[in-house]
């Protein structure tokens, strides 16, 4: 994986993390709203699991926060 794949990673991953914690969730309380245990939760954070579009989608609904990609 190149480094500017890991860069968007991590991107994703603090994006996640932070709304989650402004909706004042936990990794497990998101994690069962989306159908995932929070170890997989955790991996997602960590920028350690990829996100299918399915599952990003499935965490900007629970958050009520919209998904936007922008291709550059």
């Amino acid at each position: 994986m190149s480094a500017e794949q890991q860069d968007i990673k991590r991107q994703v991953a603090n994006l996640i993390r932070e709304a989650r914690k402004a909706k004042g969730l936990t990794q497990k309380e998101l994690g069962d709203m989306i159908g995932v245990a929070e170890s997989t939760f955790s991996r997602f954070e960590k920028g350690g699991q990829n996100l299918t579009l399915d599952t990003l989608q499935r965490i900007s609904v629970a958050l009520g926060v919209s998904l936007f990609i922008d291709f550059k």
